[in-house]
């Protein structure tokens, strides 16, 4: 029997690592802004995007792979040389830093507050994605495409919290797939999320602004057009696949 779920919280994360997911397919949000940021960068050229979870870790990788380029953030702000004790990031976590002229060509090393986490938790998976609104369509042709038995849909949350626009995400998604799974054992959380989409669906930049990450963005004038650039409906017709290692390419069709 075929199963979906959505995970609305992080603090499951600790049991996602435990759990065996060799025949699970999970799909992960992290709408502001580490999924979208990572759709975007391959979108305009990136050879990859190294998901990894502290800032010492990707010194590390810097270390080894000198030509890499360093992205991230803490508490929403690119990480700075007095964080690190040494280099300043190269990137935020804005995906419109992520332009052709920056990330073309390069791989880049990303550590995020929830977002690198959540793809870590489902490091072993038979099939992990990144996804966002910004390639939500080509996400779900994908799953048709590849019809899993065990759909996890992963909202990455803000801290060990629920975040509206991931959940909001992971609905839409749902929304789009519904007819494959909805004869099957859908859990609650699924419907949950399905309907808290097509509540908000057709007001969707209204709705995050309310979210706790939403407000937090639009309060920085330098951030605030993160927002709408993440809640853009297929902007990119494009699949991102993460292997064990973290790594996040742009999956052939």
């Amino acid at each position: 029997m075929t199963t979906l779920e959505v995970l609305l919280t992080p603090a499951d994360f600790s049991a996602l690592r435990k759990a065996d997911l060799q025949d699970t397919a999970c799909v992960v949000f992290d709408v502001l802004r580490a999924t979208s940021s990572m759709v975007t960068a391959l979108a305009n050229g990136a050879e990859a995007v190294q998901g990894v979870e502290e800032i010492s870790e990707a010194l590390a990788v810097l270390k080894r792979q000198p030509g890499v380029l360093l992205a991230g953030e803490r508490d929403g702000l690119r990480i700075s040389a007095e964080l690190t004790g040494s280099v300043a990031f190269d990137l935020g976590n804005s995906p419109r830093e992520f332009v052709p002229e920056k990330v073309k060509g390069k791989t880049l090393v990303m550590t995020t507050t929830n977002g690198t986490r959540a793809l870590r938790a489902c490091a072993t998976a038979q099939l992990l994605l990144a996804s966002s609104f910004l390639n939500l369509t080509a996400t779900a042709n994908f799953i048709r495409s590849q019809k899993p038995d065990h759909l996890l849909l992963v909202c990455s949350g803000t801290f060990d919290e629920a975040a509206y626009e991931d959940v909001l995400g992971a609905g839409a998604l749902c929304d789009l797939i519904w007819s494959e799974y909805s004869s099957s054992s859908v859990a609650d959380s699924a419907h949950m999320a399905r309907r808290l989409y097509r509540m908000e669906r057709f007001a969707l930049l209204g709705a995050v602004a309310q979210s706790r990450n939403g407000r937090r963005l639009l309060s920085r004038p330098e951030l605030r057009d993160d927002v709408a650039f993440c809640l853009q409906r297929d902007k990119f017709p494009l699949v991102a696949e993460c292997n064990q290692d973290g790594l996040v390419t742009r999956r052939a069709l």
